[in-house]
C-alpha cells in the first residue's frame, strides 16, 4: 500500500463510502470536472447485504451514465416480469419498454459497485480502499472543510476539502460527526433473512405475500436467485435470530409453500444472512461544509426492494446540486429527496407494519407502483446529457 494514495493538497469534495451512493456522486462530479477523493473502509469489490433488486428509475439512470451495458456484459439476467403473490393468487405484470430500457436488472454488489468505482476512476476520481474516516475538520467558523483519514502506513493524516460527503451507511459517522438530525422517522421494521440459491429456474421478481409474513425471489448474476423471507422485527427478535437457518425455512413455507418446495431441491451458495431490522428514517441531507447522500441520508425498510434506487436518484440529485452552486443548491438537493421520498417512505412504512390483508397489501402496492412513476418521471426528465463523460 502507497503512502502516496491520500493526497497532500486540498481537493474539491470528499467522498467517505464507496459503495452505490458515494462512487456514483463521485462519478457524477468528476464528470462536471470536480476534483474527488472516494474512500472506503472496505477492500474494493467486496460483498455486502442487499436485496439486489433494481427499479425502473436506477435502471433508467445506469444507462443515461453509460453504465449498463457493462452490468448486462457481467451476465446479470435481464427482468421483463414481475409477479406479485397474495396467497394463492398470482398478479404478473410485463415491464415495458421505455426511456431506452427493456427490462429491469438485480446485479451483485460485487458486481454493481465495482462497475460505479471503475467509472468513478476513469472519470478521474482518486479512489482508496481499506482507509477509515477518523473525524471531520472545521475552520474556525465551524463549517466542515476536511476529514481526517488514518493511512495504514503513515497514521491519521488531514485532507482538506471544500465539502465532505458521508456515503457511508444507516449508522454513518459522517451524520453522527455533524450531529445531523433524524427529520422523519419510521414506525416500523422488518426483520430479513438472505439466501442465494442455484437451480431455481424462475424468471422474473417475484414477490410472495400473507398476513404477517412475506418473501422475495430475485434472479441474479451466475445462475443464481437471491431469496429473502421478512416479517416484523419483534418476531424476527423472539422467534429467528437464534436459529436462521430453522426461521428461514419456516417463514418460506408459511409465505409459500410452493416455493419451499422449489427451494427444498435447490442448492444454496453460501451461508444465510439475517438483518434484524431498523425503522427508517430521514435525516438531515446538508450543512456548512457537509452533505450525506445513500442510506447516511435516507433509510427506509428493505421489504420494497428500492434501496439502491434511491442511492441512484439521490447521488445525481446531490451532484448537479453540488456542481451547480453552493448552499441554496444543497437545500433545494434535500426538498427534492424528501418531495421524492415521502410516499414511498410512508407506504414502505405501512408494508413494514404487517397490519395488512390481502386486499390492503394490494392498495399499498398500486400507491407504490404510482409512486414510483412520479419518480421514473422526474428521473427521465433530467438532462441525460449532464451526466455523460466531458467527452462525449
Amino acid at each position: 500500500m502507497s503512502p502516496l494514495r491520500l493526497p497532500t493538497s486540498p481537493v474539491d469534495v470528499v467522498v467517505v463510502g464507496a459503495r452505490v451512493a458515494g462512487a456514483a456522486t463521485a462519478l457524477l462530479l468528476a464528470r462536471r470536472g470536480l476534483d474527488v477523493l472516494l474512500v472506503d473502509r472496505g477492500r474494493y469489490g467486496s460483498d455486502t447485504l442487499s436485496t439486489l433488486a433494481l427499479m425502473r428509475a436506477g435502471v433508467l439512470q445506469l444507462h443515461r451514465w453509460g453504465l449498463l451495458e457493462s452490468i448486462v456484459a457481467a451476465d446479470t439476467p435481464p427482468v421483463r416480469t414481475t409477479t406479485f403473490h397474495y396467497g394463492e393468487a398470482a398478479v404478473e405484470v410485463a415491464i415495458r419498454a421505455a426511456g431506452g430500457i427493456d427490462a429491469l436488472f438485480a446485479p451483485r454488489r460485487t458486481v454493481l459497485d465495482a462497475r460505479l468505482v471503475d467509472a468513478a476512476r476513469a472519470a478521474g476520481v482518486r479512489v482508496v480502499h481499506e482507509v477509515r474516516a477518523l473525524d471531520l475538520l472545521r475552520g474556525e467558523s465551524g463549517r466542515v472543510n476536511g476529514v481526517l483519514l488514518e493511512d495504514p502506513l503513515l497514521g491519521p493524516r488531514p485532507v482538506r476539502a471544500s465539502l465532505v460527503i458521508g456515503a457511508d451507511g444507516a449508522n454513518s459517522h459522517v451524520a453522527r460527526w455533524v450531529d445531523a438530525p433524524i427529520e422523519r422517522s419510521a414506525r416500523n421494521a422488518s426483520g430479513v433473512i438472505y439466501g442465494l440459491w442455484s437451480g431455481l429456474d424462475l424468471q422474473g421478481y417475484h414477490w410472495h405475500f400473507r398476513p404477517g409474513v412475506s418473501a422475495g425471489v430475485i434472479p441474479t448474476n451466475d445462475g443464481l436467485c437471491c431469496v429473502f423471507v421478512a416479517t416484523t422485527a419483534g418476531r424476527f427478535e423472539r422467534e429467528l435470530r437464534g436459529n436462521l437457518e430453522g426461521g428461514y425455512h419456516r417463514l418460506l413455507a408459511e409465505t409459500d409453500p410452493g416455493l419451499a418446495a422449489r427451494i427444498a431441491t435447490a442448492r444454496r451458495v453460501g451461508g444465510l444472512r439475517g438483518f434484524a431490522g431498523r425503522p427508517g428514517f430521514l435525516r438531515r441531507g446538508w450543512g456548512p461544509g457537509w452533505a450525506l447522500v445513500g442510506d447516511a441520508g435516507y433509510f427506509k425498510d428493505p421489504i420494497t426492494a428500492h434501496g439502491i434506487t434511491d442511492a441512484l436518484r439521490d447521488a445525481e440529485l446531490l451532484a448537479r446540486a453540488v456542481a451547480t452552486g453552493g448552499d441554496q443548491e444543497l437545500a433545494g438537493y434535500q426538498e427534492s429527496r424528501d418531495d421524492l421520498s415521502r410516499d414511498l417512505f410512508e407506504l414502505t412504512d405501512a408494508v413494514a407494519g404487517y397490519d395488512w390483508d390481502l386486499v390492503e397489501v394490494q392498495r399499498l402496492h398500486l400507491a407504490l407502483n404510482e409512486a414510483q412513476r412520479r419518480e421514473v418521471r422526474h428521473v427521465g426528465a433530467l438532462d441525460s446529457a449532464w451526466a455523460l463523460p466531458r467527452s462525449a
